[in-house]
């Protein structure tokens, strides 16, 4: 088969590593693609927001089947046009990717499925916002309805953070996306992130994962769209899991199908495990970034024979088979990210890093004749295998400790909660 892969992200690059893998795979395209996918990958600079310039690609190059690793791309309808042009593509349609595109649609899939989440209020403007903080009280979570690029939310330890977050939201700090505000109960709990493939109408889970948003360590400093994760999550028990699937992934499932939309894809419920059970954080309609990372490394299936299972509705006879390792993922990202940042910083040590359960994925990088340069916040996601995940936390951050590049950090700490546990 030949495919055409959709990003540029970690995400990507381990969705690309995965797929290659596959005795189906004949030819992989990405667009745009980075430096490493650039080894597994033939790279086009095709504009994707450009739809019938999308399809028109697939025509000429004969494309079987595109991947869509990012949700921009998903809300904005590109698996529609691709439907409509008779190409296949893994994504859900953008009906059902508001799920992710819109955080007040999934409260009202919440709300019709009772599915159980935060308590919040929606508001198109800034006075009706303010007053339910002020009635409502710290802490207490800020969220612009739409895309942010992972920096949309703000949990608001006091009344005056709450306050600037709202009016942040409706100054323009997000643009379109924060033309809508919810306003939700804070949350006491443990997260993590539950995956499942849907093709419309069964589910496949697929395998948990716990990520760290913030910045620095000690879940210190701003959100980020994520500086570390593993898998699997430790607080995600198997009775657990069946709870999430009953009261939460099916509902909504079965939701969107009644609505005439189904959902097929990835589905990521962003989970807080509170002292009354699971609850619905939020929803994302693709694999997470860096959780892909960690997935696609314990993943012994053949990926490409499940994403085909989702497309053409067979998922009831499909099984995903995972690794019993953990796997650790530390993203290293360009000094001053999530603020202002470098770009065209020289990467060097990259190459030797591959095999034995190790592997970096390349994030916000390129490659400038015989080097490798950064080209984005979050720039490399080093990835590694161990029994435990303070075996795969040494092991990945060996991997850090080789790697040449004065103008790039990370955390030290990823997966401290789960060390903290054992």
């Amino acid at each position: 088969m030949k495919l055409l892969l959709i990003g540029s992200g970690g995400r990507e690059h381990a969705l690309a590593w995965a797929l290659a893998k596959s005795p189906r795979l004949t030819r992989l395209y990405a667009a745009p693609g980075n430096a490493g996918i650039a080894k597994l990958a033939e790279l086009s600079d095709l504009d994707v927001s450009d739809h019938q310039a999308v399809i028109e690609f697939c025509r000429a190059k004969e494309i079987d089947l595109v991947v869509v690793g990012p949700e921009a791309p998903l809300v904005a309808g590109l698996v529609d046009d691709l439907d409509a042009a008779g190409i296949k593509a893994f994504g859900p349609g953008k009906a059902a990717a508001q799920l992710e595109g819109s955080k007040a649609f999934t409260k009202g899939v919440c709300d019709e499925a009772g599915i159980p989440t935060a308590g919040y209020g929606r508001f198109s403007a800034a006075e009706g916002a303010l007053a339910y903080v002020r009635e409502k009280g710290a802490p207490i979570v800020v969220k612009a309805d739409g895309l942010a690029a992972g920096k949309g939310v703000v949990v608001a330890m006091t009344q005056q953070e709450a306050e600037d977050a709202v009016t942040a939201c409706f100054e323009g700090t997000f643009g379109a996306a924060g033309a809508e505000v919810v306003v939700e109960e804070f949350l006491e709990g443990e997260e993590a992130s539950f995956f499942v493939l849907s093709d419309g109408t069964h589910a496949l889970p697929l395998a948990t994962a716990q990520d760290h948003k913030r910045a620095y360590d000690g879940d210190e400093g701003p959100n980020t769209g994520g500086m570390g994760a593993y898998s699997p999550a430790p607080v995600m028990t198997d009775a657990l899991a069946s709870e999430v699937m009953k009261k939460i992934i099916e509902p909504t499932i079965a939701t969107l199908a009644k609505r005439g939309t189904p959902f097929k894809g990835v589905l990521y419920a962003g989970l807080m495990i509170t002292a009354d059970g699971p609850k619905l954080i939020e929803y994302n309609t693709r694999f997470g970034d860096p959780e892909c990372q960690v997935l696609m490394m314990r993943l012994k299936s053949d990926l490409l024979d499940l994403i085909i299972a989702s497309v053409d509705g067979t998922l009831d006879r499909a099984s995903a088979d995972w690794r019993d390792d953990v796997a650790l993922t530390v993203v290293m990202a360009a000094k001053g990210y999530p603020g202002s940042y470098a770009k065209g910083t020289e990467i060097r040590g990259l190459d030797p890093l591959t095999g034995d359960g190790l592997e970096v994925f390349h994030a916000g990088t390129k490659r400038e004749g015989d080097r490798v340069v950064s080209n984005g916040g979050r720039v490399l996601n080093v990835t590694a295998l161990g029994s435990t995940v303070r075996e795969a936390q040494q092991n990945a951050y060996d991997a850090v400790a080789r790697i040449d590049w004065p103008d790039g950090f990370c955390r030290t700490d990823i997966g401290w909660r789960a060390i903290a546990r054992d």
